[in-house]
């Protein structure tokens, strides 16, 4: 490895560089470094971040650093930068917030294949000592510092896979013709139910924090035609298993002029495009987080279909407890998905255990055309959705069995009057799907900052 230079004295040692100008990102110099050949690919540059981690050789200091583009090995030699720095690198608490000039090499022995070597090195901010360290932490101790937990390079790559999914999701609708319309998080009643709703004052009156925007979705639907909404739901579901949260993300497409088998052709190729993006894209996070890229690589349409009796069928097969006429718990998903290498689209569930909208399917009033998409390797329901009761008598007769406040639903009932037509969509459980791309196995990693029963800090 060739040595750099030492940097000369600066003049203007007291006016931190990233004030005067946006600064190259490790992200940035990782991509010129590769492109470059060898000692040719170093180049003079100034990154600003934290120092995530260190360890010593004699004459050298290798330091693991962050800048929120990524991680990056620098390697500071004392007789390329003065003796101040050098000090300063040797002795900085961890996380605290650093400047660093050098010049960024290809160099196949570091991580990511590319490492800074310095010329100097500045202290912005010198960290208290930071209380998570390299030894194994319970998830309790690291989730009362989720605040501090999210720098870790596990947690960096979570939320970049995270970000990623949202980013397919959205790029994927666009290209189909939907449009994003927002839906409120105050509601006047409830969609799926009144047991799992969280109740607020709403100056003089009561109303709810959204299970799902999906009825406002309807509405909007019958204006353009697709659209969608992103963004977060709540149930007060006393659950504690690793599949659930109490508040959590959702991504609800509705379609005009669409049935059953239409919207599950939109779910597969949404889910798809977002696999696609996460291996072309987040290779390196994948990697970090140690998930086998070639299960992501086996989930091609199309998916496999089967009706809800199927399903039960294939349960008592296998022995399961499951009880014909019941809702799938997560060890029936796991079974019904076992050996699979995609997603396994099950439909025609039981009226009784699905939501009032459900479309009846035909000759079966007893059963719904709704569908659930159950992830493979455990991760269970991924999607659940169907097609809409597009028939105003019949919805009012549902709304009625089920016990809603008619005069709540009264706009909703206003969409069959009015040009109704069959309409379709579903829900997506945003950390459901980042859990299964990243592998991992709770929820609660898949979020920033989780809320849980017993959890509402930080």
């Amino acid at each position: 490895m060739a040595e750099p230079s030492p940097a000369s004295a600066s003049s203007d040692s007291s006016t931190l560089s990233w004030k005067k100008r946006r600064l190259p990102t490790v992200a940035s110099l990782r991509r010129a470094a590769l492109q470059g050949k060898g000692e040719e690919s170093g180049a003079p540059a100034t990154v600003a971040g934290w120092l995530a981690g260190r360890r010593s050789s004699g004459r050298l200091l290798f330091l693991n650093f962050r800048d929120g583009s990524g991680f990056a090995q620098v390697v500071v030699f004392r007789k390329a930068v003065s003796s101040e720095a050098f000090e300063a690198a040797r002795h900085c608490p961890l996380e605290s917030a650093v400047e660093i000039r050098g010049a960024a090499f290809a160099e196949p022995r570091a991580p990511g294949g590319m490492e800074l070597r310095a010329t100097d090195f500045r202290v912005i901010h010198a960290a208290e000592p930071y209380p998570i360290t390299p030894k194994e932490h319970g998830a309790s101790f690291l989730l009362d510092r989720r605040h501090l937990w999210l720098r870790s390079r596990r947690q960096h790559a979570l939320l970049r896979i995270r970000d990623e999914v949202l980013f397919a999701f959205r790029e994927y609708l666009r290209d189909q013709g939907f449009i994003c319309g927002d839906t409120p998080i105050f509601t006047p009643n409830a969609c799926e139910g009144t047991t799992t709703l969280f109740e607020t004052q709403y100056f003089d009156r009561h109303a709810y924090l959204s299970q799902s925007g999906q009825l406002y979705n309807e509405a909007i639907a019958m204006s353009v035609g697709r659209t969608y909404c992103l963004g977060p739901t709540f149930r007060a579901e006393k659950s504690k298993t690793r599949r659930h949260l109490i508040e959590f993300w959702m991504l609800e497409p509705e379609v005009a002029f669409a049935e059953l088998g239409e919207i599950v052709e939109l779910a597969e190729g949404l889910i798809c495009h977002a696999v696609d993006r996460v291996l072309t894209n987040r290779a390196a996070e994948l990697a970090t987080l140690d998930r086998d890229p070639e299960r992501l690589r086996r989930i091609q349409p199309p998916f496999p279909r089967i009706t809800y009796d199927q399903a039960a069928a294939r349960l008592a097969e296998k022995g399961t407890d499951f009880t014909l006429g019941d809702d799938f718990g997560a060890p029936d998903e796991t079974a019904l998905t076992e050996g699979m290498d995609r997603p396994l689209v099950v439909t025609h569930f039981p009226a009784a255990i699905k939501a009032f909208y459900m479309e009846p399917a035909p000759g079966r009033p007893d059963r719904v055309l709704g569908m659930d998409i159950l992830a493979p390797e455990g991760y269970g329901e991924i999607v659940g959705g169907g097609q809409r009761i597009h028939d105003h008598d019949l919805l009012r007769e549902r709304v009625r069995e089920h016990g809603l406040p008619e005069e709540a639903f009264g706009w909703y009932l206003d969409l069959r009057r009015f040009g109704s037509v069959p309409h379709s969509g579903f829900g997506l459980g945003i950390e459901r799907f980042v859990a299964w791309m990243s592998g991992i196995s709770h929820l609660r990693e898949a979020i920033p900052f989780p809320r849980t029963l017993y959890r509402l800090s930080p």
